[in-house]
């Protein structure tokens, strides 16, 4: 099958993905106790403005029609109104999201280099020192939650060893660049902002390394047995005969086929970033859409909630769209939708 008719597909089948979780996350949203006009404006508040709010945002109609309502909004751009910041809900996400989206990235570029890094060096000095070192690391960072990392993060680099900054995104008296993409980082290089460049690089390392650990090491894990797997095969043998360094033979012979099982499992992971990013945005205090979204779950904000796990939604279809690429791109046997 061409690569444009699986794309094709994918795009179509993504789209049947989004309508259905959609449905779902507002049926649920709608079902859980409480009631979201009240609770929005308080238990002092007239039940006539109560009555107003609830009118106002179709909470007094059949759910069928409140979906119907919620869901001709946003095929328009219009995600409604936050009852949490008392703003339109798609201004919470053109603020929140590029911080989230920066923070993952950013961690994401750790998880697939470092674990790539760690995997290979594990594999080959597997059974040494250097390999058990590899695997204490991963077991320690698969068992120990990413926010707790953060805490100990957190007190290592803000308190005991305070040579990097760990709250926020831009110190005190940095001018932050102008808002293009929303990523401070890349803003800052657009500007030629390198002060606050270089401010923001320091604010997001030690918020991603603590974002990225868990499933840093776990890849690392993957790429080092996969590639372990791989040094007992045939072709690699027949590559060493004819004399080519062991340095291309691990980079180019051995690494790339040992990626594919991995990349599917980094792909995975680097999608859940964003939506596992919550309470290490609330340790660094980091202005991002995943604790916005944790705000508003707490005070059942729906249109906010609705919003962002469809964001989370769209982002984790997008990621595995591109994974398949990737893994077909490693491996020229791999058709897609064809026959094994």
């Amino acid at each position: 099958m061409k690569l444009r008719s699986y794309l094709c597909k994918r795009l179509l089948l993504s789209v049947f993905v989004l309508v259905g979780l959609s449905m779902v996350i507002f049926i649920i949203s709608r079902v859980v106790p409480g009631d979201p006009a009240r609770m929005a404006l308080g238990p002092r508040a007239p039940q006539f403005a109560v009555d107003a709010l609830r009118q106002e945002m179709h909470l007094d109609q059949p759910i069928a029609v409140q979906y119907y309502y919620w869901i001709k909004g946003v095929l328009v751009g219009d995600l409604g109104k936050s009852l949490t910041t008392r703003r339109a809900v798609a201004d919470d996400v053109r603020e929140f999201l590029p911080a989230t989206l920066e923070l993952a990235l950013v961690s994401a570029v750790l998880v697939v280099l470092l674990s790539i890094f760690f995997g290979t060096l594990a594999a080959k000095y597997r059974d040494k020192w250097v390999d058990a070192l590899i695997r204490v690391l991963a077991y320690t960072g698969v068992a120990v939650p990413s926010f707790v990392l953060a805490v100990l993060l957190l007190l290592l680099f803000g308190y005991i060893w305070p040579i990097i900054p760990v709250l926020g995104r831009l110190s005190a008296g940095i001018i932050p660049p102008p808002t293009i993409t929303g990523l401070v980082t890349i803003d800052s290089l657009i500007t030629g902002n390198f002060t606050a460049f270089w401010d923001a690089l320091k604010h997001i390392i030690v918020p991603a390394a603590a974002l990225a650990m868990g499933p840093l090491f776990q890849d690392a894990r993957i790429v080092r047995t996969a590639m372990t797997d791989n040094m007992g095969k045939d072709y690699l043998a027949l590559v060493t005969g004819y004399g080519i360094p062991s340095r291309v033979i691990m980079g180019k012979y051995l690494l790339k086929p040992s990626l594919i099982p991995a990349v599917s499992v980094m792909g995975l992971d680097i999608a859940s970033l964003m939506s596992n990013a919550f309470l290490v945005e609330v340790i660094f205090n980091w202005p991002g859409i995943s604790r916005y979204g944790m705000e508003a779950m707490l005070r059942k904000d729906l249109n906010a909630i609705s919003a962002v796990i469809i964001i989370f939604g769209f982002i984790f279809v997008l990621v595995n769209i591109l994974v398949d690429l990737v893994v077909a791109y490693l491996d020229p046997r791999i058709r897609l939708g064809g026959k094994s």
